[in-house]
């Protein structure tokens, strides 16, 4: 199991950065939640379906929030 965890968060590091735009940060970031919401869910007792269901709505939402404006990244 530890070695799940680990590979999950070395995948999550990796493609952390991926998307520049809000749409393509919200899918990445949900689909980075999922995967580390199902693993944890699973692992935990919680449920696979709902711990992919939370992290995939909270990735989402802070891939969203976190998109950089159009100045920053090229000013």
């Amino acid at each position: 199991m530890t070695k799940n965890l680990i590979a999950l968060s070395l995948a999550a590091v990796l493609a952390s950065a991926c998307g520049d735009t809000w749409g393509q940060r919200a899918v990445t970031g949900g689909a980075i939640g999922a995967g580390s919401g199902a693993l944890i869910g699973g692992a935990s007792g919680m449920g696979v379906l709902p711990g992919a269901l939370v992290g995939g709505a909270v990735g989402a939402g802070v891939g969203a929030a976190t998109t950089p404006r159009y100045r920053d990244r090229y000013y």
